[in-house]
């Protein structure tokens, strides 16, 4: 069974920002950038994450952010240094895996608290 995968919150308006980027540079001829790149090392993590929701690393729990407000956290890296957060909630036989963030390495040492 494939788990389900949503792009939530601050996820899905990077996502819906990068896509526009990428149909933009289409439109000026532009095939190949950082956008693109990028974009499709989300949809492929995507697709990787309905295969097996634990592809990512894990995050030990003392090391969750708590404005993201989830019992399980995963990471995944991303092109161009970006990362991809995201918690896994099962129901009933389903699981989702929510995507939280995608954000630059240095939002992400922030986010870490990290140097």
């Amino acid at each position: 069974m494939k788990a389900r995968v949503r792009i939530i919150g601050q996820a899905l308006e990077e996502y819906n920002k990068l896509k526009e980027a990428v149909k933009e540079e289409g439109k000026r001829g532009i095939k190949s950038s950082e956008n693109v790149t990028l974009l499709k090392s989300i949809d492929q993590k995507v697709e990787w994450l309905k295969e097996n929701p634990l592809v990512g690393e894990v995050v030990k729990k003392k090391d969750i952010p708590k404005e993201l407000d989830v019992d399980n956290l995963f990471k995944l890296r991303l092109a161009r240094y970006w990362r991809m957060l995201y918690t896994i909630r099962r129901q009933e036989i389903e699981i989702f895996c929510f995507v939280l963030t995608i954000e630059p390495h240095s939002d992400y040492d922030k986010r870490f608290k990290k140097k």
